[in-house]
């Protein structure tokens, strides 16, 4: 929550058109977005809730078909995909694209078009942004030494690796005023061996705060193909702890959070500031209020369902 209101964030918006997931994705790389996003913005806090979104490019993993559709992973050039863009020449997985590596021009234009995206979330009304640096896109290829074999600046030592994602950082906190909240979605783990980890996850972090970061939203995986992960009920809130008490900065926690007193649990041990909902919200759109009838505590209902409120759940 920001302010006391919950925060309604829109994921992975694209900031190029060559960085969405597939051809279906929001996107705010064009001016021409923005007056639709202020309708959403709007309306979303016309329900009493603050509007965030998420600024991403996919990378490697660009172009591929909407995760509901028959057809799977890479859309040929010929029936819509195009070029995807990467720290090396390694693609996702071999029925990924095959990738382009970017020059120093096409590094530039990332970080333009964070910056841009900023601007126009900005001017759209959004009151909380979150940087997309986990889950294998393009900032979490370049840190993690899986995916990045460079050997410019942007390669190599961990202080390369961590450099465009601590540019994109500063370039969005210039153009988005101190007083609103500006996050960073990471991986904390590849969970494979020799590839990005928490200790190096904890070095990021503490830069990130540096340059003005608030948060670290804190995912583990998907820049590798086929790993195995120990999936299971608040798997990554240990991450979230470890960043929180290292690096002295906020963390979220995410992740096969499904009860509420899990949740409340979670931020009552300190393990995190915040519990972000995805999956169980759409689940569960009505979340919320059933957790705050499990923890005893009242929160605002909308007014046509007062009379299907709990006693005591509900302010009169």
């Amino acid at each position: 929550a920001v302010g006391g209101a919950a925060v309604v964030m829109t994921e992975a918006t694209a900031v190029l058109a060559e960085g969405r997931i597939s051809p279906e994705d929001l996107g705010i790389w064009k001016d021409e977005h923005v007056e639709m996003l202020t309708r959403i913005v709007r309306f979303i806090e016309s329900q009493g809730s603050v509007a965030g979104i998420q600024l991403a490019h996919a990378g490697r993993k660009a172009s591929t078909w909407r995760p509901w559709a028959t057809e799977r992973d890479a859309i040929p050039i010929e029936h819509g995909g195009w070029q995807v863009v990467g720290p090396s020449p390694l693609a996702f997985s071999p029925s990924y694209p095959p990738v382009q590596a970017l020059d120093a021009d096409g590094i530039a234009a990332v970080i333009a078009g964070f910056e841009a995206a900023a601007r126009r979330a900005f001017t759209a009304g959004f009151k909380v942004f979150e940087i997309h640096a986990a889950h294998g896109y393009l900032l979490h290829q370049f840190l993690s030494p899986l995916s990045n074999r460079r050997k410019d600046q942007y390669g190599g030592s961990l202080e390369n690796r961590m450099r465009l994602t601590l540019e994109v950082a500063q370039a969005v906190r210039r153009v988005i005023p101190d007083s609103l909240v500006l996050f960073t979605r990471i991986s904390a783990t590849d969970w494979v061996e020799g590839g990005w980890d928490v200790k190096q996850s904890v070095e990021l972090a503490k830069r990130l705060r540096e340059v003005g970061v608030d948060l670290i939203d804190v995912s583990t995986g998907g820049n590798v193909a086929q790993v195995k992960i120990p999936v299971g009920p608040g798997y990554q809130v240990p991450f979230a702890r470890e960043i929180r008490h290292d690096a002295g900065i906020a963390t979220g926690a995410v992740g096969l959070i499904t009860q509420a007193d899990q949740a409340d649990a979670i931020i009552a041990r300190g393990d995190a500031d915040v519990v972000l909902l995805a999956r169980e919200e759409l689940r569960d759109p009505y979340w919320p209020m059933h957790a705050a009838t499990a923890l005893g505590e009242t929160m605002s209902w909308p007014s046509q369902y007062l009379r299907a409120a709990p006693p005591g759940t509900a302010p009169r």
